[in-house]
């Protein structure tokens, strides 16, 4: 073990050590767990819920001495919020190191009735940036082994504008939208901590199946069709997407050149044991051609590897996803905890990966005194297709990939919560050997 390594390890537990002091002795908290969010609108901020004391308001930066509250109730909604990781492949993988990451997201939703527009009209604006060194090139798996490291994009720094979606509400239950789209923008499972990895779990699989990765592009041109039921969850969804994935370009240059995607889901909500689940059915085709190594926002087939293969025309999958709550508050429905899986499948050319399993549970701490803390603990594994592991067995030997992750979520103020995550996983390049990932976190909403 290197000097540095040693050093960097050494440092880490040093800041583990503080974080578990701020769990034993930090102040009790009011915030709401994340781990379930809100399917269509989320709902306006008022002065009462982001004024207060600083160690009990929801946002660091407070009302803006007003202003937020007078921008919200004219229709301008904005949520901050600053991610960074600390994260050290312990053992294993490809190299052994420990780097920085972090990322800056700013989402604004525009209620346009509120804002002298027409009725059911809103706007939702996201800009992110990213900064630091990923370690996912470290890990050696195939799906990255922290989304949020990897979006918009997977190396260097960028500050990129990924969502511009216009929605308008056709009545109470459907609505439809389009525009440039960040497609995971209310795209979480509950119980997982949503869709980017930034508040729950770190690693793609737990997430979402990585068999959409062909045909579900990250930032792209779309629209789509949504309803939802009287309670705002929601019950079936059209999306049609440009192929092209461009998160750091305006994307007109490449507009619907390479075909569709088209994604349909269904969500069908139930009350096994009196407590609310959801029954989830997604479907994908996308008509744009392919290489079965080239990469997207989820699939990294490695740099600098230049293989001849033909391109395919046509991709397809298929998803089931379930979630089920276990235990649910009394005195806040929204603190709850329960468990969830997925199950994938998809074509094995051009889709690097043929089927995904995973299941987990997560959601509000058990640890008495921290009932606004999260946790989660996953397992995965991951199909690669045959016709992937047989383009170059020699240059490139590829083999499925599996791992489990746990994590725990610290609020230690309303706007800082801090995560300690620990995975161990076999990655799908065979040169990399089974690796140990430590990842501190810290996420402070503004």
């Amino acid at each position: 073990m290197s000097l540095q390594f040693k050093n960097a390890f050494c440092r880490a537990r040093i800041l583990l050590a503080a974080l578990i002091a701020v769990l034993v002795f930090g102040q009790e908290t009011t915030v709401v767990s994340s781990l379930v969010a809100s399917e269509v609108q989320s709902e306006p901020e008022t002065s009462h819920r982001v004024a207060g004391p600083l160690l009990e308001r929801p946002k660091l930066t407070g009302d803006w001495l007003g202003t937020r509250s007078f921008m919200s109730d004219s229709g301008f909604t904005w949520d901050i919020h600053n991610t960074n990781f600390y994260s050290g492949v312990a053992a294993g993988g490809l190299e052994q190191t420990f780097q920085y990451r972090g990322r800056n997201d700013i989402l604004l939703n525009i209620n346009g009735e509120k804002a002298g527009l027409w009725q059911g009209s809103f706007v939702d604006l996201h800009a992110e940036s990213v900064f630091g060194t990923n370690i996912n090139q470290s890990a050696g798996t195939l799906v990255p082994i922290i989304l949020a490291e990897s979006v918009p994009i997977a190396d260097g720094s960028v500050t990129a504008l990924t969502g511009v979606k216009f929605t308008q509400a056709l009545s109470e239950t459907v609505m439809v939208y389009g525009g440039k789209l960040n497609t995971l923008d209310g795209f979480g499972q509950p119980f997982t901590g949503g869709a980017v990895g930034q508040d729950g779990f770190m690693n793609t699989h737990l997430l979402f199946s990585p068999v959409l990765a062909r045909t579900f592009p990250y930032s792209t041109f779309g629209a789509g069709l949504l309803v939802v039921n009287s309670d705002q969850d929601w019950l079936f969804n059209f999306n049609v997407y440009d192929t092209n994935d461009t998160p750091t370009v305006s994307g007109f240059e490449t507009f619907f050149d390479n075909g569709v995607s088209l994604v349909a889901g269904i969500n069908l909500p139930t009350s096994f044991f009196d407590r609310l689940g959801h029954q989830t059915l997604f479907v994908t085709y996308s008509t744009g051609s392919y290489l079965n190594l080239e990469a997207s926002a989820y699939y990294d087939p490695g740099v600098g590897l230049v293989l001849p293969s033909a391109r395919t025309r046509g991709s397809q999958s298929i998803v089931y996803g379930f979630d089920q709550a276990i235990f649910v508050a009394e005195d806040d429905t929204k603190r709850s905890w329960g468990v969830f899986g997925n199950l994938g499948l998809a074509d094995t050319n051009p889709s690097p990966f043929h089927w995904s399993a995973s299941i987990g549970v997560g959601g509000a701490s058990l640890v008495p005194r921290r009932e606004r803390d999260t946790f989660g603990i996953g397992y995965f594994y991951l199909g690669v297709s045959d016709s992937l592991k047989q383009l170059a067995p020699q240059v490139l030997p590829i083999q499925d990939e599996s791992g489990f992750e746990g994590f725990y979520n610290i609020a230690a103020t309303p706007w800082c919560h801090i995560t300690a995550d620990l995975q161990a996983v076999t990655p799908s390049r065979q040169r990399a050997d089974d690796l140990l990932l430590f990842s501190l976190r810290a996420k402070f909403d503004f």
